[in-house]
């Protein structure tokens, strides 16, 4: 007989039994561990207070957590990258309410990942079969599980959950890997090859040069200054910052070996910064302290975060992609996701791949609705992604292994 728990702290589950079980996944990232998905609760980046009420879901075996999941109920659709603001207009429209509703998810990351925990596909199954049967009972309008991998939608598919794609821009290393970015410049087209060369131009022309801080290295004076570049990127476009000086804090503490941090540099000066995260399938002692650090080859790195404190001409393609992908050649890294949208990046030589979300909404007649749309637009995604490999910035004799 399995127990269902259902907590509203993460701190109450055992880091080393969610970490574990989180290992045992097909796509574990870092943004379900334990320590990032409790620094997002701690520091009240995502609380109840901003709109996102934490529950977390475990199936226990006696002492051994079979599952496990976090279910966050919204009284928004800020911070998924997954755009549901029609389906709540049509809702306001009809006199109903769609908030709350709930979604499976890592709060502000389109990350795409394991979002349902479980030793196997039938414990998942029952894992997700739980958490709608809850959605039920606390009357919430809807489900939502954003940037699911495989395994969770076919537990989604199961449980009658309608699919749903978006399209995100990746790049791939190929098979032993490139020498260095010139190497991976060679596989674009000569006219793709000669916009990537300019936009580095103008940024060595401007008089900028990059140092790279990784993990344990990042200095606490190093955060401080990610964040103030981070934080005036944001409050130019009008908006606050979804995270907190203080939520950094937590990762720089708990988590510092996923983090490489880029900071660019002008007449003695910092001022921009990008942050990634990495993901290795392994650790090595480091022999300072014997601090675990990754095992880079094979590894995945993740776009995250960025910010200017002036204006630079291309410093943000220098600064998020160019000089990110030189260090995962440099490192061997396998893969680095761009993060959601931007088709600008497929001129950088990321490539489109379709993301996964899956729903489930309480009224049958909106439901259906629904189902009608999400088969439409799931054509014109596939037509999308179609059209944009039609026009890859590879060259059509490179074996490039995206």
């Amino acid at each position: 007989m399995l127990t269902l728990r259902v907590d509203t702290s993460l701190a109450a589950l055992p880091a080393a039994d969610w970490d574990g079980l989180l290992a045992t996944q097909a796509t574990p990232t870092p943004f379900m561990q334990h320590a990032y998905l409790l620094a997002l609760e701690a520091t009240g980046c995502a609380a109840p207070d901003t709109g996102w009420e934490p529950h977390y879901f475990s199936l226990w075996d006696g002492n051994a957590l079979q599952a496990a999941c976090v279910l966050y109920v919204k009284s928004h659709s800020y911070g998924e990258y997954v755009f549901d603001w029609a389906w709540a207009n049509a809702y306001h429209q009809h006199g109903l309410r769609y908030y709350p509703k709930a979604v499976l998810a890592v709060p502000f990351t389109p990350v795409p990942g394991s979002r349902l925990l479980a030793a196997d596909a039938d414990l998942r199954r029952t894992l997700l079969a739980h958490v709608r049967q809850w959605c039920q009972a606390h009357a919430v309008s809807s489900l939502h599980l954003l940037f699911g991998d495989a395994a969770d939608q076919q537990a989604a598919q199961a449980e009658g959950l309608m699919e749903r794609h978006t399209v995100q821009f990746h790049w791939h290393n190929r098979p032993g890997g490139y020498r260095d970015l010139d190497d991976f410049l060679g596989t674009l087209t000569q006219e793709k090859r000669k916009k990537v060369r300019q936009e580095r131009r103008k940024v060595r022309d401007a008089g900028i040069t990059f140092t790279v801080q990784v993990g344990h290295g990042i200095a606490e004076a190093d955060w401080d200054f990610f964040y103030r570049c981070y934080e005036r990127t944001y409050l130019e476009h009008g908006n606050p910052p979804y995270l907190s000086r203080a939520f950094f804090a937590h990762l720089a503490q708990s988590q510092s070996e996923h983090w490489i941090l880029f900071i660019a540099h002008r007449n003695g000066q910092r001022v921009a910064s990008s942050l990634i995260a990495i993901h290795a399938h392994s650790t090595r002692a480091s022999g300072q302290n014997g601090i675990q650090e990754p095992t880079l080859a094979g590894a995945v790195a993740y776009g995250r975060y960025w910010g200017a404190l002036e204006p630079v001409d291309c410093l943000h393609f220098e600064a998020c992609y160019y000089q990110p992908l030189e260090w995962c050649i440099a490192n061997g890294v396998a893969r680095f996701e761009g993060g959601a949208q931007g088709e600008h990046k497929m001129a950088r030589g990321l490539l489109p791949v379709t993301t996964h979300s899956a729903h489930w909404l309480a009224h049958p007649q909106f439901a259906r609705a629904v189902d009608d749309f999400l088969e439409r637009e799931r054509d014109g995604v596939q037509r999308y992604v179609q059209e944009l490999e039609a026009h890859s910035p590879l060259r059509r004799t490179s074996s490039s292994a995206a």
